[in-house]
């Protein structure tokens, strides 16, 4: 009878430790389960839960702005560059092609050795003259107190004797170059070269500093069976100009672009850090609620919910972020005249600006008519890979088939390029008549397969994978709008979540926000 109540007391004891153990761990998983559903607000409703104002959407929108208007301006100017030179080359052509007529560059070429020499004369001559002949502000290249020369090379065989009547030949492969008698019948290139200096005065108009150009000017003339083809090409030199003076309108003051764009870095650099921050958050709560399933309900986290904690949006932010400052950086370069590759900062500046655009999207996901185009993507992407692998394997397999078996007797077969360009096009039903006109009937066993080929190929790929192919997104769409439609959570992580009844303006998610819910529990322990 005495021992009862001491008994009594000790069950009590431990019936109240096991229900403190049980209270405290249901308060550490819902602690979890609301910062994972925080994680997952909206900006909006995070300013709700927390109070906190939106300075990454803020941030991407100023963002947006800025990397729009750089983009505009570099382009405005990069256009006024390839005008210039586009319009140069042109005026070359003019002046050192005899005969030129535009748009005659595919079938310029020459038949006789004396149309040769009188072809590099006639070069030879409109160089000498051209201060006097041209209407721009050309001028010869000088170093120091002397010009530069024109150079005139020949490639050709280092010996070789060929008696095509008896078709007999003996030839070394060895190449050499040098610069006197023509080898006709060795020959393999002659290239004429020299510089001229311009100043695009285009940017004065525009406020800008001037330019000066350096353009090298190539004339490659390839033997083709007794047709050798002459081209000319240009390669472009941007300096700085040694000493300009621009007078009735004042230039635009180099340092004000200058500092915009490196307000534009600071601004990705902030903006790379913010999204990086909230990656590595998604991570760790990744962690948390994997060590949760672990330890909990003895289930492993398939990779669809631990995917859903790393957004796909801020990586594409991150990369955007990424090519916007090396563009960034090369543009700077560019207007200090240190850098002329105008094509390398154009990639990088285009495909920034683009993955910024492409990224609002992720914004207008909060709506819900557009959420549902959204996570159609999403969902469809894997299967659309996995499809566009296989449909892959039987486009390459028409590629090479059509390559080697037609390329001799139709033009746009000649290349693998050219045959990917044309069987894409065939795809979407562009220059279909042609493709199948222009096939050349020298070989008729080669014209019935090429029939054959191209009725093939175009039924396949429209009527059949085409047609597969919308309807596999046709099917996620419908999948995704059931989904939406019912309202029950399709993922062991969405249901996790909808547990979570705090609304975001309840203020339970403004307590201790910066802490590890269930690594503290795990620490109790």
């Amino acid at each position: 009878r005495r021992k009862l109540p001491v008994l009594f007391t000790y069950c009590s004891l431990r019936l109240e430790r096991d229900e403190g153990t049980r209270v405290r761990s249901c308060s550490e998983v819902e602690c979890l389960r609301r910062k994972i559903k925080y994680y997952f607000m909206n900006p909006c409703e995070k300013y709700h839960a927390r109070g906190r104002i939106p300075w990454k959407l803020m941030l991407q929108i100023i963002k947006i702005a800025i990397i729009t208007i750089q983009l505009v301006s570099f382009g405005l100017s990069n256009q006024m560059v390839v005008t210039f030179k586009e319009e140069n080359l042109m005026t070359f052509k003019h002046l050192f092609l005899k005969d030129y007529v535009d748009g005659g560059m595919d079938t310029y070429a020459l038949y006789r050795q004396a149309d040769v020499y009188d072809h590099i004369n006639y070069i030879i001559e409109q160089y000498g003259h051209l201060r006097n002949i041209t209407v721009g502000n050309h001028a010869y290249e000088k170093n120091g107190i002397t010009y530069t020369p024109m150079s005139l090379c020949q490639e050709y065989y280092r010996n070789g004797t060929i008696y095509p009547g008896n078709e007999t030949l003996e030839i070394d492969a060895q190449v050499e170059t040098d610069n006197f008698e023509l080898h006709f019948k060795r020959l393999l290139l002659v290239k004429i070269m020299f510089t001229l200096k311009a100043i695009n005065l285009q940017t004065v108009r525009h406020r800008e500093q001037p330019d000066c150009y350096d353009f090298t000017i190539t004339f490659n003339n390839e033997v083709h069976s007794g047709r050798i083809k002459v081209d000319l090409e240009n390669d472009v030199e941007i300096n700085e100009c040694r000493d300009w003076k621009v007078t009735g309108a004042s230039p635009k003051n180099i340092h004000l672009t200058l500092l915009f764009d490196c307000l534009i870095i600071i601004t990705c650099i902030i903006s790379l850090a913010l999204c990086t921050r909230s990656v590595l958050t998604g991570i760790q709560l990744q962690f948390e609620y994997t060590l949760y399933c672990r330890d909990h309900t003895s289930k492993e986290v398939p990779w669809s919910d631990k995917l859903e904690f790393v957004s796909g949006w801020y990586i594409l932010i991150i990369v955007s972020d990424t090519l916007t400052i090396i563009g960034s950086v090369l543009k700077i370069e560019i207007q200090t005249k240190a850098l002329t590759s105008y094509d390398v900062c154009s990639i990088f500046l285009g495909t920034g600006t683009m993955f910024v655009w492409i990224g609002v999207i992720r914004y207008m996901g909060y709506f819900k008519k557009y959420n549902i185009l959204i996570l159609t993507l999403r969902a469809a992407f894997p299967n659309v890979i996995r499809f566009i692998c296989c449909a892959g394997i039987i486009y390459l397999s028409y590629c090479f088939c059509g390559w080697i078996v037609l390329g001799p007797y139709h033009e746009k077969f000649r290349t693998l390029n050219t045959v990917s360009e044309c069987l894409f096009s065939l795809i979407n039903g562009d220059d279909m008549f042609p493709t199948f006109k222009n096939m050349e009937k020298k070989s008729r066993l080669v014209w019935i397969f090429s029939r054959i080929y191209l009725y093939t190929f175009v039924s396949l790929f429209i009527y059949m994978i085409l047609s597969l192919f919308i309807t596999l997104i046709t099917n996620t769409y419908d999948t995704i709008k059931q989904q939406q439609q019912s309202g029950t959570p399709t993922s062991e992580l969405q249901r996790f979540i909808s547990m979570c009844q705090d609304l975001p303006n309840s203020g339970v998610y403004r307590l201790q926000e910066s802490r590890s819910c269930f690594f503290d529990c795990f620490s109790f322990r």
